[in-house]
């Protein structure tokens, strides 16, 4: 069996990777030692931020990452503060550039799974990046409009939080209750290229969002985060803005909002939350 098994649907034109491989990885640590933390087995030494090849990886050739936050076991995004913060950011900047500098890898997406309900396993601070070799089909279809829609400033009803030239809002079609999109009010395309200032910015707002969500209901929110940016194909991608989707699961209190068959059968969303409400209340958070 290859490796690297993809496929397509012929009736709904889905791709689809098999990883069968993946199927044997643990879902939790053999014992009670972290893996991330210092002195487990993928953090020996004292670490600030760090960056490691996926000893489970869904593609092959080292193009999938693990990327530690903090060598705090216990610590929220928000605990992390600005110097915390930028310093995921340089990491995040730094393995994109060095990923998307290869030549078999077309795009790099940075993500975070955060929370058993959303599937992360370990719950020490990390997130991951993927690097793809073709570029996946939603920030290709993302990158297909004609216009930059994130260059025009949300609804005041849907902003929730401003820092250093950088926006957090709630869309107007929001398909996660209280999901948010994180950009730079400058037509910046991918996290290399954020200079100094950029980086403060999106540290700041990162630390204050995910503050919020946790606030928002007093309990850890589990989410899913993923940044889109511009491709590393050599293409030029004027249109690429570089932004951050993020999709928090619970829509009340304990109260997990699930996609289910209507909704993946038809690929129309309900969403239980009127977007103007989710922004007042992460405003209020």
């Amino acid at each position: 069996m290859s490796p690297d098994d993809r496929r397509v649907d012929p009736l709904t034109g889905a791709r689809v990777r098999v990883v069968a491989a993946r199927q044997a990885r643990p879902n939790q640590p053999r014992n009670d030692q972290c893996p991330f933390c210092v002195g487990g087995i993928e953090a020996p030494e004292h670490y600030d931020v760090k960056a490691f090849p996926n000893r489970w990886p869904p593609m092959p050739d080292d193009r999938a990452e693990i990327v530690l936050y903090t060598p705090d076991h216990d610590a929220a995004f928000d605990d992390l503060g600005r110097v915390g913060a930028r310093k995921v950011v340089d990491l995040w900047a730094d393995r994109t550039a060095a990923l998307g500098a290869r030549d078999d890898v077309a795009y790099v997406l940075v993500f975070e799974n955060r929370g058993p309900e959303v599937g992360a396993t370990i719950p020490h601070p990390h997130g991951q990046i993927y690097a793809y070799d073709e570029i996946p089909p939603i920030p290709a279809h993302e990158l297909a409009t004609e216009d930059c829609s994130l260059c025009a400033p949300p609804p005041a009803g849907l902003l929730v939080a401003r820092a250093g030239g950088w926006r957090a809002g709630v869309p107007r079609a929001a398909d996660w209750p209280y999901g948010l999109l994180v950009a730079p009010d400058r037509h910046l395309p991918d996290l290399p290229g954020l200079d100094d200032d950029d980086r403060d910015g999106l540290a700041d707002v990162l630390v204050d969002v995910f503050g919020r969500l946790d606030r928002l209901f007093d309990a850890p929110m589990p989410y899913m985060a993923w940044f889109h940016q511009r491709p590393t194909d050599g293409g030029a991608w004027p249109d690429a803005h570089v932004h951050l989707h993020i999709a928090p699961l619970y829509r009340s209190p304990n109260t997990q909002r699930f996609v289910a068959a209507a909704e993946i059968g038809a690929g129309i969303f309900f969403n239980p939350v009127r977007p103007e409400d989710a922004a007042a209340a992460l405003r209020d958070a």
